[in-house]
């Protein structure tokens, strides 16, 4: 079982997360994508439960259920804060584990440390330089529907144009848990509309510079976990990350994209489990 939890942010805000698993046990913490909510977490919740640890998992600031920034502040410093409010309200060994802007949010938090905040880091199909192609092509589609959807179909459809390698599903009800419904009658995405206006410095490549200066410090055991069909996270982009990284671990997930959970579930909850018991066994 899930329950809700609230996390206060250093500058006021109220983030919301579910938490569930044995509240001693290792705790591994799960950061979504921009653009996304923690409803896209959902399967690796329950399994990463029911194997004895203890999850938390999140709305970033602006997205989901957490608060928006009453001045658009979304920058990686500020989301790396906001992870560091919610670290201080859980016990170590701690693995985060981070798709797209929440894989640059804990590499970032970790990196910045004067101290060590954390003991494993799994980045979801990112890396400190993406490539480019996939990066623009993440801007154009959340850029392309600023006055929302007629219906929910009308936004499967977007999804679906975004992403052809997912099957679209014949039920799309639970697209609703990432769209809101507004005064007008229309749906729009669950996050704050002025986060948009900062994809220059909150979704990459533009976090790049950031991303390895501070990238000496991130010296606990990590696992890069790519879409085998990614545009992001090209070759090119995996070897510099290996430099940088060295201790990196890398594994491909076939026939997925660049949500790589949403995409191939299944292998993708064997492949972290694998990286985390290895590391800091479970109570499971």
């Amino acid at each position: 079982m899930m329950e809700q939890r609230r996390f206060l942010t250093p500058d006021g805000l109220t983030l919301i997360g579910d938490v569930g698993g044995p509240p001693d046990a290792p705790t591994v913490i799960l950061l979504h994508g921009g653009g996304q909510t923690r409803h896209s977490w959902a399967g690796a919740t329950n399994q990463l439960a029911d194997r004895g640890y203890f999850v938390v998992n999140y709305d970033a600031r602006g997205h989901g259920d957490s608060d928006w920034s009453p001045d658009g502040d979304y920058s990686l410093p500020a989301l790396a804060s906001d992870l560091g409010a919610v670290l201080s309200t859980v016990s170590r060994p701690v693995a985060l584990v981070g798709a797209s802007m929440g894989g640059m949010t804990s590499f970032y938090a970790i990196g910045r440390a004067s101290r060590s905040v954390a003991d494993l880091l799994v980045m979801v199909d990112i890396v400190p330089r993406p490539a480019a192609e996939g990066t623009e092509k993440i801007r154009r589609f959340m850029k392309a529907h600023p006055h929302g959807f007629s219906d929910l179909d009308e936004a499967a459809n977007a999804v679906s144009a975004y992403n052809p390698q997912r099957r679209r599903p014949s039920d799309p009800s639970g697209l609703m848990k990432n769209l809101r419904l507004r005064d007008d009658g229309r749906l729009y995405w669950h996050w704050d509309p002025r986060f948009l206006e900062s994809l220059p410095n909150s979704e990459p490549p533009s976090f790049a510079d950031d991303m390895e200066r501070v990238s000496g410090n991130v010296t606990l055991p990590t696992l890069l976990v790519r879409g085998g069909q990614s545009d992001i996270v090209d070759d090119e982009g995996v070897v510099s990350m290996c430099r940088l990284v060295p201790q990196t671990e890398v594994r491909d997930v076939p026939k997925a994209g660049h949500m790589v959970a949403g995409d191939r579930n299944d292998v993708f909850n064997d492949i972290v489990i694998d990286f985390l018991q290895r590391h800091i066994p479970s109570f499971g």
